[in-house]
């Protein structure tokens, strides 16, 4: 695994892309699972090229609250999904507007990567207000470079 900067987990797992139809046969897959202190509410699935529509790595990502909570009901709404398979697995559903990919993981590589951000940024010491901030700072930025010039 490649070294990863300060405030930064990375942990790469095997999981199984299923067909959005069922029809087809399941595909292993390697994704990376991503977290950063620099992002502290979100968390980062990494597809590789060889597995995207685009030829090229595809990120999603969505909150750490909804993976961990995922892990024991049914969670999520709009483009991301995410519950329990059994006892030993975990499915993630991701939308976009090519169509559907549902991911099984293995439920304790899913739980071990919980762990690791959470020794990072424990629950409940997320700094929002930073996040806010910098999404703000962008959002100005990008807009003061496109409007009326």
């Amino acid at each position: 695994m490649p070294a990863t900067l300060p405030g930064t987990v990375e942990q790469t797992v095997r999981a199984r892309l299923v067909t959005a139809d069922g029809r087809g046969p399941e595909r292993a897959v390697t994704v990376a699972l991503r977290y950063t202190a620099a992002d502290p509410l979100a968390v980062h699935l990494v597809f590789p090229p060889e597995v995207t529509l685009a030829g090229r790595e595809v990120t999603w990502t969505f909150g750490r609250s909804l993976l961990a909570e995922g892990l024991g009901t049914p969670a999520g709404g709009g483009d991301v999904h995410v519950w329990p398979c059994g006892r030993a697995r975990t499915v993630i559903e991701l939308h976009a507007p090519e169509g559907m990919a549902v991911v099984q993981f293995d439920t304790s590589a899913l739980r071990r990567f919980l762990e690791r951000s959470y020794a990072v940024v424990p629950v409940g010491a997320e700094d929002v207000g930073a996040v806010i901030e910098r999404a703000l700072t962008a959002l100005f930025r990008a807009d003061e470079g496109g409007e009326g010039e």
